[in-house]
């Protein structure tokens, strides 16, 4: 149980940093690239970040589901499913928001139709991981009070 908390509350803490980073620094700094290399940068923006972003959703989602069936006696249910639906509403929106917005810059191009909604739509993962990582530091927090 020990490894599957750390293992959460690292990529949880992992993908609050970067979202951050994503929503203040690098999605504003896409109206900069410039338009004769916008393309080319889009798409290896998409491809390189997934190599980043993936392995951390992907131990985020499999540890926060994990800590439902291991779930330590101390804790909450309801903080667990908290957090399991705080996951699924960062991959919703991922899927559902931010992809086809990044698929639009990559086919057609720099848009400020597009970017101003990718930047927009963003504060949803932004807020939903911000609100995970306080929950998951509450729940260690928990969990270190309770064994004292």
């Amino acid at each position: 149980m020990r490894l599957l908390l750390c293992l959460n509350l690292f990529s949880t803490l992992a993908m609050v940093g970067l979202i951050w980073f994503v929503q203040i620094v690098h999605y504003p700094m896409f109206r900069n690239v410039g338009e004769g290399s916008f393309l080319d940068y889009a798409r290896l923006h998409q491809k390189l970040t997934t190599w980043v972003v993936a392995p951390l959703m992907l131990v985020e989602a499999f540890t926060a589901v994990g800590l439902l069936y291991r779930s330590p006696a101390s804790i909450p249910p309801s903080w667990l499913w908290t957090g399991v639906a705080l996951v699924f509403v960062a991959w919703l929106s991922t899927a559902l928001l931010q992809v086809p917005r990044h698929g639009a810059l990559a086919e057609g191009g720099f848009s400020t139709t597009h970017h101003s909604a990718l930047v927009t739509t963003n504060w949803v993962r932004t807020i939903a991981w911000t609100v995970r990582g306080a929950l998951m530091t509450m729940i260690v927090h928990q969990l270190l009070s309770h064994r004292s």
